[in-house]
């Protein structure tokens, strides 16, 4: 939601810092606060001394500012990164027309337990740490200088089963009001009518007067309401009577020809109200959202628009790879378009509410999502979960995530819970119900969905839990599909996780069952903590999975499509595959056994395989290549002569399997098509010695905002310019005219914190992300240097 409020004027950040103003109303106040993890009992007091306080910008994660440590009470599920407490204030200047006046401070979120002051008072906060909330500073602001505190508490470990982050690490906005103004999240867009010649926009909002009270006479508002770039325009005028405190209004506009939301074409549309008010001054509230239609049904599936689609789906947690929890927008749309590009068409945001910006990115890229609440219920996972906070919260965190998030065409489903430990009792029932009709009385135009999971034999006794959803989610449990089906006709089903591994199987499960409308694989992207998930392991090596034992070093999960540092891994490419409509083929090596150990895997772990022709020490020795295709036939040629020809259509899974003895050299795989032709062609070369570093950046220029970041990744090639992925070097990143506030690669193990700007390739590649200074930075140079390698050079 944007904000304009044209009467006000604000200036913000006193320390020689620019607020980025959205709107004239609205405004973004990530920079210029100070931040201290020191014991400060007084704190929130205005004049206490902040000169050992550090200057930080927002989104802040203090956690992923260290390195790893085997003794952090986070332990294995936290990733192994400290949390404690933390500190932080900011001064602003406020001008008199702002004083006596409503004025919010939105936090789209801050983990967790934050408390909010405004010149020593205390104005809010929030327990649950992924909770966007506002606080309402208009009784304590002043004219001039303002200080706000802020006090967030991630010490009471373990609170989660995976890595959290701790801090402000999404953005927080100042909101100035008018005495009248639109609420909050109270705009409202629903698309009762969408056809091909004609939609129609439903358009709820309410009017808060804050001076009702005290009016002898009504007060009559003028409004506008549009549909910006649909020429559909409607004038009109509300009255406030005396004591009417609180106005709703609901409006329809006709849009011709509407251009329909899909994935693949994810048109937008804004919805705009202004209120011209009493002193002339004028309230804007915009709200972007889509024409689209959705239904679930266990004959049909999932029909999108009319369209029969299967829903290709991964789950991600919430954090940003390397750079922690940090919720830069740029990092959101990173994270959307690395998904959208491995050929998803849909997310779950397990298991909590994502940030603004990731909504943002999944309606203008295209990617459906499942809006998830929290994990666990009452019955706790880990001894400080959401177990101490759903009987009092449940009903404020449901309506902050459904209220927030309702206009975002990409959310197609509510989800209220996973995998929650008391599924089998009669109270489970009851809350799926109460929270259930909580999101349906917020919203009624979606489903309400919950992933479901045994680890025992019973599973039908879950039938009464599962009919309180529109839609049933199982995790790891879909080979159940069938015989429910039996028992239920009418039950929609979605395989909310899936082992990685499972692909084809899962595959086959949403292609050939209409009520298994999708899949959704546990994960889209490793992630930092449940460190070791996903691994294999060679003899000698601890054994098991993450939740049996701590695995240190390991600080990342292994199950992603996609690794940490955004590259995709052969599984990646068998899956898009898989869900694809036009024929793919991809080449991969496996690695042979016994090459550096005997291989074994975990549950969420897929057999290694790899894009490397470099094996040394295995000549003459089998190996395995692994050609995925949807193409009828591939061919494989070694050094140019014919290896052999083999079938790869589903009865052999799309798959193709060659032996060959190992030499340096070419592989070559080829794709041939019905009619016998070669459709594609893909070649993995033995790479020479390591020479020099190649970098390459994801944007040729940063913005001209202190949020702007280009991921830069560094690869070790050989004098050819084939990157060499035996390749583990150290490299150091320094930048000039911005600031490298990360790096990594893909190794797990990695102890190093991803704050440090050198680092130890993985596969020949480290990345490294650039956070730009704003305007007047000048030119960006990157410089990469590595113990006998050439010199890098990169500029923005």
């Amino acid at each position: 939601m944007k904000r304009f409020l044209c009467s006000v004027a604000l200036v913000v950040g006193l320390m020689s810092v620019t607020a980025r103003a959205v709107n004239a109303g609205r405004v973004l106040i990530d920079e210029g606060w100070l931040f201290t993890m020191t014991e400060t009992p007084d704190f929130a007091k205005p004049g206490i001394d902040t000169s050992g306080w550090s200057k930080i910008s927002l989104p802040h994660d203090w956690s992923v500012g260290f390195d790893f440590d085997i003794n952090e009470p986070s332990g294995n599920d936290g990733g192994y990164l400290p949390t404690g407490k933390g500190w932080y204030r900011k001064t602003v200047n406020l001008t008199s027309d702002m004083v006596g006046k409503p004025c919010d401070l939105y936090f789209e979120g801050a983990y967790m337990d934050s408390e909010v002051y405004v010149n020593g008072h205390k104005v809010g906060g929030h327990p649950y740490g992924y909770s966007s909330f506002r606080c309402d500073i208009g009784p304590y602001n002043k004219e001039g200088e303002n200080i706000i505190a802020v006090k967030v508490d991630n010490s009471r470990q373990k609170n989660s089963r995976w890595y959290t982050g701790s801090g402000i690490y999404r953005h927080v906005w100042l909101e100035p009001h008018s005495d009248i103004y639109i609420e909050p999240w109270s705009l409202h867009v629903t698309t009762p009518v969408v056809s091909a010649d004609k939609g129609i926009a439903r358009i709820n909002f309410t009017i808060l007067d804050t001076k009702a009270r005290d009016c002898k006479t009504d007060t009559v508002i003028p409004i506008e309401v549009s549909v910006d770039g649909a020429g559909a325009v409607l004038s009109d005028k509300v009255t406030i009577r005396p004591g009417e405190t609180v106005k709703y209004c609901s409006y329809e506009l006709v849009v011709a020809d509407p251009k329909l939301w899909s994935p693949a074409s994810p048109s937008l549309y804004k919805a705009k109200v202004a209120l011209t008010l009493p002193d002339g001054a004028e309230e804007v509230e915009t709200e972007t959202f889509g024409f689209r239609t959705i239904e679930f049904s266990a004959d049909r599936g999932c029909v999108l628009n009319g369209k029969n689609t299967l829903i290709f789906g991964s789950c991600v947690h919430h954090d940003n790879g390397i750079l922690g929890a940090a919720s830069y927008d740029d990092a959101e749309v990173r994270k959307v378009r690395l998904l959208k590009e491995a050929g998803f068409n849909a997310v779950r945001t397990s298991h909590n509410p994502p940030a603004p910006a990731f909504l943002d990115a999944c309606d203008s890229i295209g990617l459906m999502v499942i809006d998830e609440a929290f994990d666990g219920w009452k019955a706790a996972k880990n001894t400080h979960d959401y177990n101490e906070l759903i009987d009092e919260w449940w009903d404020d965190d449901i309506s902050a995530l459904v209220k927030r998030d309702r206009n975002h065409p990409s959310v197609i489903a509510w989800s209220i819970g996973n995998e929650i430990i008391e599924r089998k009792s009669p109270d489970a029932v009851d809350k799926a119900q109460m929270f259930g009709d909580l999101c349906r009385n917020l919203d009624g135009t979606r489903p309400v969905t919950q992933a479901l999971a045994a680890w025992d034999p019973d599973w039908e006794i879950y039938d009464p839990l599962a009919s309180r959803h529109e839609v049933v989610g199982y995790n790891y449990m879909i080979h159940k599909a069938e015989s429910d089906h039996q028992r239920v006709p009418s039950r929609v089903m979605w395989q909310t996780e899936s082992y990685p591994r499972d692909a084809f199987k899962n595959w086959v499960k949403v292609h050939d069952l209409p009520y298994v409308v999708g899949d959704f694989v546990w994960t889209g992207i490793d992630y930092i903590g449940e460190s070791g998930i996903g691994r294999y392991w060679y003899e000698g090596d601890p054994e098991g999975e993450h939740y049996h034992r701590p695995l240190w070093p390991w600080h990342n999960s292994y199950c992603g499509d996609i690794d940490i540092i955004g590259t995709r891994k052969p599984i990646s490419y068998y899956r898009e595959m898989l869900f694809s409509d036009t024929p793919k083929m991809h080449l991969a090596v496996r690695e042979p056994q016994d090459y550096n150990g005997r291989i074994r895997e975990g549950l969420w772990a897929v057999y290694p395989t790899t894009d490397s022709w470099n094996w040394s020490g295995h000549e003459g020795k089998p190996i395995e290549i692994e050609v995925i295709s949807s193409y009828p036939e591939v061919e494989l040629y070694q050094d140019g002569r014919l290896v052999g020809r083999k079938v790869t259509d589903r009865n052999h899974e799309f798959k193709a399997l060659f032996t060959v003895n190992y030499k340096p050299g070419v592989i070559t795989a080829v794709a041939i098509d019905e009619n016998g032709d070669k459709a594609d062609e893909q070649m993995l070369v033995t790479a020479g010695k390591p020479y020099a570093i190649r970098l390459t950046a994801d944007r040729t220029m940063l913005a001209d905002s202190p949020q702007s970041l280009a991921y830069v990744t560094a690869e070790i090639i050989d004098k050819k310019g084939n990157r060499v992925p035996d390749a583990n070097i150290p490299l150091s990143f320094k930048a000039e005219g911005a600031d490298i506030i990360a790096t990594g690669s893909g190794n797990p193990k990695d102890p190093k914190g991803y704050f440090r700007a050198d680092r130890l390739t993985d596969e020949g590649r480290a990345l490294a992300i650039v956070k730009g200074r704003g305007k007047d930075s000048g030119k960006v140079k990157i410089t990469v240097t590595g113990k006998g390698l050439r010199t890098a050079v990169l500029s923005l």
